[in-house]
């Protein structure tokens, strides 16, 4: 048979409702809605799982030049932030006594990325060390801050000072505006 003498046949042609290829199963209705159900609960699942959030090290920013960005973060026990070096010369690190007891410092490399699970309660402070005088810090606030008054004991440098009190006055407003 040819295609020409197809269009002159009468018959009529119906499509199977299984698989077109043979050796294939059919997904029947039921079976494709158990199958989105599942997938939608993974997805919420995934949710519930640690956040990640990113904070950008720039050379100028919206508050101004050499500034961590977002400067106050607050994050739940177990979440992790990723320090992207967006301009090169930067670093992210612990500030000593400013981190709750029993948590371990951190020191990024200079121009490169650093990633920190927090899982200690409390607050904590990080500079760039090139740029600590310059006021390049950032308070990290993981679930409550129950070393607060010791942080802000902590001695600061330069310009530093400045933007921790600027740091804590938002974290206090923050925490009456909670209430």
């Amino acid at each position: 048979m040819r295609w020409r003498n197809l269009a002159e046949r009468e018959e009529t042609y119906v499509l199977p409702r299984g698989p077109a290829i043979p050796g294939e199963r059919f997904l029947g209705i039921k079976k494709m809605k158990k199958i989105a159900i599942v997938a939608a609960a993974m997805l919420f699942a995934g949710a519930a799982h640690a956040a990640e959030v990113e904070v950008k090290l720039l050379n100028k920013g919206t508050e101004g030049v050499m500034v961590f960005e977002p400067a106050l973060v607050k994050i739940s026990p177990g979440d992790t932030i990723r320090f992207v070096a967006t301009d090169k010369g930067h670093n992210a690190e612990t500030i000593k006594g400013m981190l709750p007891e029993g948590a371990e410092p951190f020191q990024g490399k200079n121009g490169e990325d650093a990633v920190v699970k927090f899982d200690r309660e409390g607050v904590y402070g990080v500079k760039c060390l090139p740029h600590y005088g310059m006021g390049m810090v950032a308070m990290i606030v993981v679930g409550a801050p129950a070393n607060l008054d010791q942080a802000k004991a902590v001695p600061q440098v330069g310009k530093a000072k400045q933007v921790f009190a600027t740091l804590f006055e938002k974290l206090e407003a923050s925490k009456t505006a909670a209430k």
